[in-house]
């Protein structure tokens, strides 16, 4: 039985002293009403009303009744409105910089088809961090190593020239004493500032000798693209990143990289909803493979 529909619908009668009435304020059909209002007294094993062919009248048993029925009532609306506002209640989540306006907007448009609001907060890595430590934001989208990710970007690099191979190897950098001209360089931008890509690369710059200067973290994207588009130096990137820049991209060729992301929530938070309802469009936006079509591209 439902029972806060059959209390509506007892509560409704009684104000109105009429099953045709009390039916309609309570926007069901009078047959509706009296089936409920039936169901609520052979559960209470009383009548709570008087049926006349006019009025419907509370019995001694349905004046009793009646208060904690209203209250009942009460507390269900609040809770329905209590559920509504929740659902409107926007999920601030923090997205990395990389993410295009663009892909951002769709992301968002998304999410609104799905009873999501969403507000975003653009921010680095050790930022985004932050705010999901600080409870600033519901939900952060976090710079994890692979085996951790549930999306996925490779990494390569892009310079203005086409390298004439299929993978750059980081020891065709390397340049004597005696070489005219600087040594060519390799940007990382502050997304992949992090110790999972860095630090890989970082020893693969030792192993192959190159200058410690040959590898520079930049401040911002803007700055690296610029030095990149001016130079042969070479910028740590994704392949969209690369066309949107109308830079040519190639995998490395002695180690894979790739920017790793998983979804946490503040606290005790569950990301389960986000994440099932909005994964496909976080993989849009974040130009990710999400970690089954790796484990299916490993299959194959």
């Amino acid at each position: 039985m439902d029972l806060v529909g059959a209390c509506r619908a007892f509560v409704s009668v009684s104000e109105r002293g009429s099953f045709t009435v009390g039916a309609a304020a309570a926007r069901m059909s009078q047959s509706v009403a009296s089936r409920r209002v039936a169901a609520l007294e052979e559960r209470f094993g009383e009548q709570l009303f008087e049926r006349t062919s006019r009025r419907a009248v509370l019995t001694p048993f349905g004046r009793e009744m009646l208060p904690v029925a209203r209250q009942l009532v009460q507390a269900a609306d609040v809770l329905l409105h209590e559920a509504e506002a929740a659902k409107r209640k926007p999920w601030r989540l923090a997205v990395p910089a990389i993410c295009s306006t663009a892909g951002l907007a769709r992301l968002v448009a998304e999410a609104r088809g799905h009873g999501i609001t969403l507000d975003l907060r653009v921010a680095a890595p050790a930022q985004r961090l932050e705010l999901i430590h600080a409870q600033q934001v519901r939900a952060a989208l976090l710079a994890v190593p692979a085996d951790e990710a549930t999306w996925s970007v490779p990494l390569g690099l892009a310079g203005v020239q086409d390298p004439g191979v299929r993978r750059v190897y980081l020891d065709t950098l390397r340049v004597g004493r005696a070489a005219p001209g600087p040594a060519r360089r390799i940007w990382i931008q502050p997304e992949d500032d992090v110790p999972h890509i860095r630090d890989p690369l970082t020893r693969l710059r030792d192993a192959v000798g190159l200058r410690p200067a040959q590898l520079v973290a930049a401040t911002d994207l803007t700055a690296a693209a610029a030095e990149v588009l001016c130079t042969r130096d070479l910028l740590l990137c994704s392949p969209a990143q690369a066309a949107e820049l109308a830079l040519k991209w190639r995998p490395i060729g002695e180690i894979t990289l790739g920017r790793g992301f998983a979804l946490a929530a503040a606290a005790d938070g569950n990301p389960q909803p986000i994440e099932g309802r909005l994964g496909g469009a976080i993989a849009r936006c974040l130009g990710a493979h999400t970690r089954a079509d790796t484990e299916e591209g490993t299959k194959a």
